[in-house]
């Protein structure tokens, strides 16, 4: 199993490395879901991780709010993407809706591009998604990503009722695009999520 710690600045990154954690997801602003770090954390964050052997995966969000982005929005995440790929990040998790709750194809497209070769993660805009879920992962497995992030549900819904959900896009997933879940997964219930849904790898601010 791959545990993979959200952590917000540098805050507690030398604890999750202590605990033997495999990777990392980092970001800033966790209250509002998260938003890209600065070009100093990043670095630093980036850095530190695999000095310890533990890889990272960087958050690229300009902002809190919805996932509809304007053409400058999408230009910044570019950017900062770009220099996730200078400073050696070995993912980029971002994601991008058009205003009818479909994912934005040529926005996506864009960013995949820009990481250039690095690996790309959909983050949980893909649970807002209005259309078919099944139909969306193979979209985004077209597009290039190698993750998609869920909590198999709307945010505010507990993700132990939604383990029918991601177990059902593990197995229509099936290894060709990775599917990771997240959010209220900690130490005292992630053995349940992995043995209900089959996931190889968990995602967590408390997972280790």
């Amino acid at each position: 199993m791959l545990y993979e710690a959200c952590i917000e600045n540098l805050t507690n990154l030398p604890e999750v490395v202590q605990k033997r954690v495999q990777r990392i997801e980092l970001c800033d602003n966790l209250t509002v879901g998260g938003t890209t770090v600065s070009y100093g954390v990043m670095k630093y964050g980036i850095e530190y991780a695999h000095e310890h052997q533990v890889s990272v995966a960087v958050l690229i969000r300009p902002r809190s709010g919805n996932f509809v982005y304007n053409d400058q929005e999408i230009n910044i995440m570019e950017e900062d993407i770009f220099q996730a790929q200078k400073l050696e990040a070995d993912a980029v998790v971002f994601g991008a809706l058009t205003n009818n709750g479909q994912i934005d194809q040529s926005a996506l497209k864009q960013l995949v591009a820009a990481a250039g070769g690095m690996e790309t993660v959909m983050h949980m805009a893909f649970d807002q998604v209005k259309s078919n879920k099944f139909n969306t992962i193979k979209q985004l497995k077209d597009l290039g990503f190698s993750r998609i992030l869920t909590h198999g549900g709307l945010p505010q819904s507990s993700i132990l009722d939604n383990l029918t959900t991601i177990k059902q896009y593990i197995e229509n997933a099936a290894d060709e695009i990775q599917i990771l879940p997240g959010g209220g997964i900690n130490t005292k219930n992630r053995d349940l999520i992995a043995q209900k849904t089959g996931a190889k790898q968990l995602h967590g601010t408390k997972i280790v």
